[in-house]
């Protein structure tokens, strides 16, 4: 916008000071990343839509509570928040079987799929898109949480047990079980999976 800084830091001191404009470039820098990770707690994009926007609004309200620090991990733990509550509000429960390895060490992190390529790749990976939601929607709340943080927000085991106000070592327990559930579950689409998510076959 016309006359607005791009130095993150005088936004948020010209928003705290009422500056509807520097939190609406705040808004733009990050929106991206919030409805991503509404969209993979949610697992649609209305709702997804829904509940970011509201989780700006939040945040536009709570602006005078941030004390410094990251803001976009900030902002994205109003969105997870605002998330949370609505999967919890609306009881969505797991479809598949959680069954896994409770091992703190847990297993790789899940890949997705690069959406650039050819059209061909490009509907496979649209496929393989849409079958890692679904597996990830079958999860239960907690464990959807912490995989979403850690895997497609790349955020540390550290940082989720903080945002989230769980211990490390649950944090690590659920994230090895989310993995360990949706690896399971893809090999429903086994075809479509790029290596790394394929299990060996039994010799």
């Amino acid at each position: 916008m016309p006359g607005i800084p791009d130095d993150e830091s005088t936004l948020i001191t010209r928003a705290k000071r009422g500056s509807v404009d520097a939190f609406n470039t705040l808004v733009l820098r990050y929106q991206d990343a919030a409805f991503t990770v509404a969209y993979r707690l949610m697992g649609d994009s209305a709702g997804a839509a829904d509940t970011a926007q509201d989780a700006m609004i939040v945040a536009y309200r709570k602006l005078s509570t941030f004390r410094g620090g990251n803001f976009r991990a900030w902002l994205l733990r109003i969105v997870t928040n605002r998330c949370y509550d609505e999967l919890r509000r609306t009881q969505r429960r797991p479809t598949v079987s959680l069954s896994g390895s409770a091992d703190e060490d847990a297993p790789e992190p899940l890949e997705l799929p690069d959406p650039d390529g050819t059209p061909e790749e490009q509907a496979l990976s649209n496929e393989l898109q849409r079958a890692i939601q679904d597996c990830i929607n079958a999860l239960n709340v907690d464990q959807r949480l912490v995989l979403v943080l850690c895997d497609v927000e790349g955020m540390s085991y550290e940082e989720i047990a903080e945002q989230s106000g769980n211990q490390l070592g649950t944090v690590k327990s659920r994230l090895s079980r989310a993995r360990a559930s949706v690896r399971d579950c893809l090999q429903a689409v086994r075809e479509l999976l790029p290596s790394q998510f394929r299990l060996r076959e039994e010799s």
